[in-house]
C-alpha cells in the first residue's frame, strides 16, 4: 500500500468522494501509465507518478486517457490501475477515468466498474474505430451516462477520433443530467465561444490541447486537461493561477516559455513525447506499449534538447505568484 505524503508527514489511505463537480476546475494532467521492462503495468511507479503530481499542486487527474494508453491496456489491467490510483489519490483531488472502448456495451460495463471502484467521474470518448453519425454518437453518450450515476465529461477531439461533436449535439445532450462537462480539443479557439453561445454555462468546459490552453482559459474554460503537465506540473498550475488572478502578462510569459513543449501534445506521437519529457525530468519512464515505440534518433535527441532547455530556462514563477 502506498503511503501518501502531505506536508511531509505520512498519512493513512482514506476514502473520500470528489464527485462534486464544483471541484472540476484547474489543471488536470492526463496521467501516464507506467510499465516495467517486461512491459507489464508498473502499479507502484504509476502510483508514484500520481502522488508526485498531486504534491506539486494539480487540481485533479485524468486516468487512462490517450496519454494513459487506454487502448493498449487489457480490461483487467484497467480495473487494477483504477483501484491502485484510488488508493494513491486518497481523496485529495477529483479523479476521472477515460472511457475508450470499441462498443457502447463495453463502455457501459467499464463505467459501472469505475463507479464501484470509487472513481469520481468519467471522460467518455466516442466508440473506437467506427466513425458514427450524429444520432449514433448521441446514443453512445446517453447510454454510457445512463449506465451509472457518475458525472460525465464528453471528450471532443476531431483530429484524433475523426468526428466532431457538433454544437447541436451538445444542445441535445443538455437534457442528460449527469453529462456535466466537455473536454474541448478542436483545433480552433472559436469553439470555446461557440459553445458558450450555444449552451451557456450548462457544461463545464476544459481546454484539451496544451498549445491552446491559455486561449481556452482566457475565453472562459474552467480548466485545462494537459499532457506536458506530467513533466512540468508547477509551471502549468502557475499559468492557471495567474489567469484566475487576471495577471495575464505574467501568465503569457510562462506560456511562451512553455509553448515549444506544448506543441508536442498536438503530434500523433504525443504519448512518446510526453513520456520522454517525463523521464528527462525524473518523473517517470519513456516505455510505451506497441504499436507505439519510444522515440529514436534525431527526433528523440530534439525532444530531449527541448526539455532540457525548458528545465534550464524556466521562469521564476514563484516570484510571479508572489
Amino acid at each position: 500500500m502506498l503511503a501518501v505524503r502531505q506536508s511531509g508527514k505520512a498519512k493513512d489511505i482514506r476514502t473520500m468522494s470528489n464527485s462534486d463537480t464544483s471541484k472540476w476546475r484547474g489543471v488536470f494532467p492526463a496521467v501516464t501509465t507506467q510499465f516495467k521492462e517486461d512491459m507489464s503495468v508498473d502499479i507502484e511507479a504509476t502510483q508514484k507518478v500520481i502522488d508526485g503530481l498531486i504534491n506539486d499542486g494539480v487540481h485533479g487527474l485524468i486516468l487512462m486517457g490517450t496519454v494513459g494508453e487506454n487502448n493498449s491496456l487489457e480490461p483487467d489491467e484497467k480495473r487494477q490501475i483504477l483501484s491502485a490510483a484510488k488508493e494513491a489519490i486518497a481523496g485529495r483531488v477529483p479523479a476521472l477515468t477515460g472511457v475508450s472502448e470499441f462498443t457502447t456495451e463495453r463502455a457501459q460495463r467499464y463505467a459501472q466498474d469505475a463507479e464501484k471502484i470509487g472513481i469520481d467521474g468519467l471522460m467518455v470518448l466516442p466508440a473506437m474505430v467506427y466513425v458514427p453519425n450524429a444520432d449514433e454518437l448521441d446514443a453512445h453518450f446517453r447510454q454510457v451516462a445512463a449506465s451509472c450515476s457518475l458525472p460525465v465529461m464528453i471528450y471532443n477531439n476531431p483530429a484524433s477520433y475523426r468526428i466532431n461533436i457538433e454544437l447541436e449535439s451538445m444542445k441535445r445532450l443538455a437534457d442528460v443530467k449527469n453529462i456535466v462537462a466537455i473536454k474541448e480539443s478542436a483545433e480552433d479557439t472559436r469553439r470555446f465561444t461557440d459553445l458558450f453561445n450555444a449552451v451557456g454555462d450548462r457544461f463545464i468546459i476544459f481546454a484539451g490541447l496544451d498549445d491552446m490552453a491559455y486561449e481556452g482559459l482566457t475565453l472562459g474554460a474552467a480548466g485545462w486537461i494537459s499532457g506536458l503537465t506530467n513533466a512540468f506540473p508547477k509551471e502549468s498550475v502557475a499559468i492557471y493561477d495567474l489567469v484566475q488572478r487576471g495577471e495575464l502578462k505574467k501568465a503569457v510569459e510562462i506560456y511562451r516559455w512553455f509553448m515549444p513543449l506544448l506543441h508536442l501534445d498536438s503530434q500523433p506521437n504525443l504519448v512518446q513525447c510526453i513520456k520522454l519529457a517525463e523521464q528527462v525530468m525524473g518523473r517517470g519512464s519513456e516505455r510505451v506499449r506497441m504499436p507505439r515505440m519510444p522515440l529514436a534518433g534525431d527526433e528523440r535527441a530534439e525532444v530531449i534538447a527541448m526539455v532540457e532547455k525548458a528545465r534550464d530556462t524556466r521562469p521564476d514563477f514563484d516570484a510571479m505568484l508572489g
